[in-house]
């Protein structure tokens, strides 16, 4: 059985096919953006550091980072949204990722970080800001904030976007010119999100056209005149 031929950007008939990225961390890319904070989850836990928090603006890969910890260390992974509804006695002694980790009710993520401390287990906290910049009412759950460690994803730099717009457009069985991952690192919004978004749009607009700079231009053309 043959594997199916490799396209590039300058085909003309070409049929949307995406591929499933290998791993939980396909599209994270390492740059200076992120690098502080993966090489942090690189070596953590530790027997010190019972909880920890990985904050950054949307869109900076931060669930990308933390998916790619939680398979590495087992990690039981669930959103603060579902926190509440969780059987926590089931989680101690474990390593546990809270996505959205502002969303939780304040009892539960005292337990959360408690439980933490127990052989075996670690919280890894994800949110936009720092844990302690959360208001709460219980002045043991203050304390536990506020010592929180706290390591930072800054919005992807050109390089770790780049890598993301090569990803994406590689799971898609595309290989794009230099110059045209060139064009859109300078031009969409500096997210992981807005890459995936672009390539996918490339590529459904691209039936019967190169996918080229004119495609990404004209595509970028048409969402600023519909701001107006």
């Amino acid at each position: 059985m043959t594997s199916e031929p490799r396209r590039f950007a300058s085909d003309q008939m070409r049929f949307p096919l995406v591929r499933e990225p290998v791993g939980a961390l396909a599209v994270f890319m390492r740059g200076p953006s992120n690098r502080l904070a993966a090489e942090t989850l690189d070596l953590w836990p530790t027997g010190e550091e019972a909880n920890l928090a990985l904050v950054g603006p949307q869109g900076a890969g931060k669930s990308h980072l933390a998916a790619d910890w939680a398979e590495r260390v087992g990690a039981v992974a669930f959103s603060g949204a579902e926190a509440g509804r969780t059987d926590l006695s089931e989680l101690e002694g474990r390593p546990v990722l809270l996505d959205d980790a502002d969303q939780t009710d304040d009892d539960t993520l005292f337990h959360l970080m408690n439980l933490a401390r127990s052989p075996g287990g670690a919280l890894l906290m994800v949110s936009r800001e720092p844990p302690a910049r959360r208001e709460t009412g219980l002045a043991d759950l203050r304390s536990r904030l506020d010592a929180v460690r706290v390591v930072r994803v800054e919005a992807p730099d050109d390089a770790v976007l780049a890598a993301a717009l090569r990803r994406f457009f590689d799971e898609r069985a595309i290989t794009p010119g230099d110059e045209l991952i060139d064009y859109l690192v300078l031009r969409i919004e500096r997210s992981i999100p807005a890459a995936k978004a672009m390539v996918a749009r490339l590529d459904a607009e691209a039936s019967g056209r190169k996918l080229n700079r004119a495609l990404a231009r004209a595509l970028l053309d048409d969402e600023t005149a519909e701001l107006f």
